[in-house]
């Protein structure tokens, strides 16, 4: 039986493991029902290994730490260099709770630890079970390099990862697999981290190819879950959502008599025919299913095969989700399982005391600003923290070295400023590296193109345009006045005064003729000039309705040639447009004198990566008329999510604070 068991490449660093590898979360008590008995498993493990499949699966947090005592005893009875062992960390075990841990002294630690209870000198694969959103996944790679370089480990791996985690992680050290659940049961994975593995070389590691037991099953299997059984909870095998499902495992099955196997077999061979460069990991602890999942590398399925198999189970075909909450919520991406898809950038510097902003940058302030933001948001660390406003009676170098011990802290990732002058910016940049610059950039306000933007691109800086429809010109144009709540500041902006105003209309109506020859919107064809500025800009229009959001992810497609954008910037020249972009009263207004101071970009030169678009917040609640309604907001921004604008812009002024409320 050995040899039917054929081997593969995983990854492009020259592991190679059996096709079919053995998931062994179930042997013991880790949430699949009470442990079976070691002997009978031991036998198991023997058996498989004895018939090529010797990719065996575990964690530090199965039991918790009793699966890999359980794997060391059954690994005494084998050839060590026979089998390719994978364990994980990450996971930490609390009372009736659980921690995502990945700073340095605990990957150690548990490295430490996963070597004495396996009984190895080292770990062929050893995964960041889940990614510790507070610590920079270059730190945790970091430390695993130095377990690879002493020998302790021999490849790395991550489980559950986002691209951009995955990407920013290779660059460290070469990533050699990713584990993910995938099968025809669950394929969230197709879209995007599948693809960013293959253009990268890592292997894949599908569990769960099976669907918990759904494809073995089918709806009986709900019939034997014990109470402990974790499959008890999962949406898609309750209710409604089971009596759906049912009809799909029905024509699944139909399709399984046709090719002469079981309806396991045929959910097994459709991931085994997904390429070479996968290795499931199926588990079970029965004698019987293992050889039945060993025949599964038999089954031949044709194009014709695959594809009717896809029409069936499509990505969104099985009803309900994959997990329950409780688990979903363990790689602290709360909230729906969102926070580690999301970039999150706030803001700190403007304070409003009674009617006045006043601007803070003093190291006492910084650090109050941050701590109190990282309440507010509910969140462990921000991802891009902004200095919102220059503090011109505090050098830049003091307000920077702040930030530098925060980004050391690991409270922040990536530091920004807002509006800051080109000076400022060079001496800022040379405490510590500045990620983004965020400024106002469009049709209607391109004065920083002259100094600003060549000082960031010269120094490896992103650009985050803000405002980039002209604070909803190019939405509406002239009509926007009209719309405008008592509430709303732009009712007392210059460019949206009477005696400047007609003469603007006349600019949009240009803009407009070109929209409609392009097909689009007056916003779209405005928010793709900004796109087409370069591949290190991202604009965060703000919106408070999902059409205006559908509207701009829509701009992403609009193409425009080299002729197209000078036509536009003919029209909109950078002093063409009438009228103060501020009011004079606004403290915003100066920043010129303060000398003192859903595709994915790379938005600096520190690799923090964001979705191409963004999305900004602080119309939801703040300075745009009166707060929306919460749950409209909360809808949106899932809304903006789901659909790839995972760069999310506020700011502790907005509201002021209860902005960062809402999006915490």
């Amino acid at each position: 039986m050995a040899s039917g068991v054929r081997r593969i490449k995983l990854g492009s660093q020259g592991m190679e493991v059996s096709a079919l590898g053995l998931g062994c979360m179930s042997m013991t008590n880790s949430g699949y029902g009470p442990g079976k008995p070691e002997e009978d498993m031991i036998n198991l493990i023997h058996h498989a290994v004895n018939s090529g499949v010797t990719h065996l699966d575990t964690s530090d947090f199965y039991g918790p730490q009793t699966n890999e005592i359980f794997i060391g005893m059954a690994l005494k009875g084998l050839e060590r260099g026979r089998v390719q062992l994978a364990t994980k960390f990450g996971i930490k075990s609390l009372e009736g709770d659980c921690d995502i841990r990945g700073d340095p002294e605990y990957v150690r630690a548990c490295c430490e630890a996963s070597l004495k209870r396996l009984d190895v000198d080292y770990i062929d694969l050893y995964y960041v079970h889940r990614v510790d959103s507070r610590v920079p996944i270059e730190i945790t790679m970091g430390e695993l390099k130095k377990l690879v370089e002493e020998g302790k480990i021999k490849y790395i791996g991550l489980s559950e990862a986002s691209p951009s985690t995955i990407r920013r992680a290779h660059a460290v050290h070469p990533i050699t697999a990713v584990q993910l659940e995938w099968s025809l049961w669950t394929r969230v994975h197709e879209e995007e981290v599948i693809p960013t593995c293959r253009e990268l070389g890592i292997g894949i590691v599908p569990y769960g190819p099976l669907g918990s037991g759904f494809l073995a099953s089918g709806p009986k299997l709900v019939e034997g879950l014990s109470d402990d059984d974790f499959r008890k909870h999962i949406p898609k095998l309750q209710g409604e959502n089971l009596e759906h499902n049912r009809i799909l495992f029905n024509r699944i099955q139909e399709i399984a008599q046709k090719k002469k196997c079981t309806t396991s077999q045929l959910g097994l061979a459709w991931v085994l025919h997904q390429g070479d460069d996968l290795s499931p990991i199926p588990g079970t602890s029965k004698m019987g299913n293992l050889n039945q999942n060993i025949r599964a590398l038999s089954v031949k399925l044709s194009p014709h095969d695959m594809a009717e198999l896809e029409s069936i189970a499509s990505v969104d075909a099985f009803k309900g989700c994959r997990l329950p909450p409780t688990i979903l919520a363990l790689s602290n991406a709360m909230k729906g399982g969102i926070r580690e898809k999301v970039e999150l950038a706030t803001k700190f510097g403007a304070k409003i005391e009674g009617e006045k902003f006043v601007i803070r940058g003093d190291p006492a302030y910084v650090r109050a600003a941050c701590e109190a933001s990282l309440k507010r948001l509910d969140v462990d660390c921000i991802d891009l923290y902004y200095q919102h406003r220059i503090d011109t009676g505090v050098p830049i170098e003091i307000t920077m070295s702040e930030l530098k011990k925060l980004v050391e802290e690991g409270k922040i990732k990536y530091v920004g400023l807002s509006e800051a002058s080109a000076s400022t910016i060079r001496r800022a940049h040379a405490v510590h590296p500045i990620t983004a610059i965020q400024l106002e950039w469009s049709l209607w306000s391109r004065d920083v193109e002259e100094d600003i933007i060549p000082t960031c691109r010269e120094l490896g800086i992103g650009i985050v345009a803000y405002s980039p429809l002209g604070r909803g010109f190019f939405a509406s144009g002239s009509n926007v006045v009209e719309k405008l709540e008592d509430g709303d500041y732009r009712k007392y902006m210059p460019r949206f005064q009477p005696e400047n105003l007609e003469h603007n209309k006349k600019l949009y109506e240009r803009v407009n003729e070109i929209a409609s020859k392009k097909g689009c919107t007056t916003s779209q064809l405005a928010l793709a000039w900004v796109h087409h500025q370069g591949n290190d800009v991202v604009p965060i229009p703000g919106t408070t309705k999902i059409k205006n959001l559908e509207q701009n992810i829509g701009a992403l497609s609009v193409k425009l040639t080299s002729e197209e954008m000078a036509e536009l910037e003919s029209i909109v020249s950078a002093d063409s447009v009438k009228g103060g972009r501020y009011d004079d009263n606004d403290v915003y207004k100066n920043w010129k004198k303060m000398k003192s101071k859903s595709s994915r970009v790379k938005l600096d030169s520190q690799s923090l990566e964001v979705s191409a678009q963004g999305l900004g917040s602080m119309s939801m609640s703040a300075f745009y008329g009166p707060p929306k309604p919460e749950p409209g907001m909360i809808n949106l921004i899932h809304h903006a999510i789901n659909n790839g604008v995972t760069f999310l812009d506020t700011s502790d002024v907005y509201g002021p604070k209860t902005n960062e409320i809402l999006l915490g």
